[in-house]
């Protein structure tokens, strides 16, 4: 593959930001983007960010409708990297789990996993019922990594785009992509052992 691509998916979780901040740590990158969004991903970029959807879109090189079925990314023969979901909701969690997809969203997660692929859920809920945790479980047995965007302190953040780059730094990681969000333990100036 002479072009290295990587799927970006942005559900309706709280959490826009991180795949906002995804998007633009990957133009930085030898990385093609293909960008798909849920409606509701739309609605809770445009709350919570003040984005609209042609904002989003213009970040990213190739952009889907959610129900284009017949979209490049809905088959194991159009080679990536992977899919990064950020932010992942319970409901595209539960739909991965299950294996039963209703979107382009969660038809091309399922795709990433039959290919053994890469596929990075950056999952946005909490507290967690039982039901959840299972989901959780379920698509890591599939090869699925779940990556909640925790914070990490020991880069003492300063701003609220400080911890989100950090997490969406490492979630790109996963990927082997360096994005250099990350301050790194042990290596980083500034980062006291």
């Amino acid at each position: 593959m002479a072009t290295q691509r990587l799927i970006v998916g942005i559900t309706g979780a709280s959490g826009a930001a991180y795949g906002l901040a995804a998007l633009k740590a990957l133009r930085g990158e030898d990385v093609e983007t293909h960008l798909v969004i849920s409606r509701s991903g739309q609605i809770t970029a445009a709350h919570e960010l003040g984005l609209k959807f042609s904002d989003l879109t213009a970040l990213a090189d190739v952009v889907y409708k959610i129900d284009d079925i017949a979209a490049a990314i809905s088959s194991g023969s159009f080679k990536t990297l992977g899919m990064l979901v950020a932010p992942c909701s319970i409901r595209t969690l539960s739909e991965i789990a299950s294996g039963v997809t209703s979107s382009l969203l969660s038809r091309a997660a399922d795709v990433v996993l039959k290919e053994r692929r890469r596929l990075v859920l950056m999952v946005r809920e909490t507290p967690l019922h039982l039901g959840h945790l299972r989901a959780m479980a379920q698509v890591t047995e599939m090869g699925a990594i779940v990556m909640p965007p925790v914070p990490a302190f020991y880069a003492r953040p300063t701003s609220l785009d400080d911890i989100v780059n950090h997490s969406v730094g490492r979630a790109l990681d996963l990927f082997g992509l360096d994005s250099k969000l990350v301050s790194r333990w042990g290596e980083d100036a500034g980062i006291e052992r």
